[in-house]
């Protein structure tokens, strides 16, 4: 995709963390293609590797960390090591998250404990240890990537909802705390998205008909946006959740 001169990312070194999504080949690659180097870090059954490669592939330094996005210990260590490994950070994305998807009543307290450690704590935990880096530094950017459930209801989806929930709020308090030591912390709302290719029998689901898009989205979808919210263009820009989701929000 064409870079426009103020999202260039040239220079910058990113960190992104890793889920089983298949996603985050594609906004690590597109970090890459703007210009900057990244550090991968998720666990080993993660897309973690995947992701190096697309970045390789754009001609960027890439490392994988490993890291468990849940422990402190670890997401320090990691923080530190891509520092040293990249010589710096100046953007984190917050990328990893685990769906979920069960009637309240026989959400378990594991279930519910774990999914707020993997989708909340994670970005608390990354937030924590590479901002102490951007503050000493007086600027960086934090891109979190969250979904429409942030503000909209799901049946059968109310742990994932209040996840999504806690991110929003999580992502315009930060900016506000952080906002005058020139660090933006903005989150990006997708809507559904598949990395599998459409065909004629998935443009008949139920889904894809109620979607003014007519169409699942792809990450692809969300590159774009994650490089300007990454950039210095957008400095005027934080505390915000822009969502991206085909249209289905305006059906709320």
């Amino acid at each position: 995709m064409p870079i426009p001169n103020e999202w260039d990312l040239t220079g910058k070194n990113a960190i992104i963390t890793a889920d089983r999504r298949g996603w985050t080949p594609h906004l690590a690659s597109a970090l890459a293609e703007a210009g900057a180097n990244v550090a991968v870090a998720g666990s080993e059954r993660s897309d973690m590797a995947a992701a190096v490669a697309a970045v390789e592939k754009q001609g960027r330094k890439s490392v994988a960390i490993a890291t468990d996005i849940m422990d402190a210990a670890s997401v320090s260590a990691m923080a530190d090591r891509a520092v040293a490994e990249l010589g710096g950070v100046d953007i984190l994305v917050n990328g990893a998250a685990a769906e979920f998807g069960k009637r309240f009543e026989d959400v378990s307290e594991t279930e519910w404990q774990t999914l707020m450690d993997f989708n909340v704590k994670s970005m608390f935990l990354c937030s924590q240890a590479v901002g102490r880096t951007m503050l000493a530094q007086g600027s960086g950017r934090i891109v979190n990537i969250g979904s429409g459930l942030a503000v909209r209801g799901l049946g059968n989806s109310v742990a994932a909802c209040a996840a999504q929930g806690a991110i929003h709020q999580f992502t315009s308090a930060l900016a506000l705390e952080w906002g005058r030591n020139g660090i933006r912390v903005n989150s990006i709302g997708a809507g559904w998205l598949t990395t599998d290719e459409p065909t004629e029998e998935s443009q008949k689901e139920l889904l894809v008909r109620y979607l003014p898009s007519r169409r699942k989205g792809h990450p692809n979808d969300l590159a774009t946006l994650l490089v300007y919210l990454a950039s210095d263009a957008c400095d005027f820009v934080t505390g915000q959740t822009i969502f991206i989701d085909g249209g289905a929000l305006a059906h709320a």
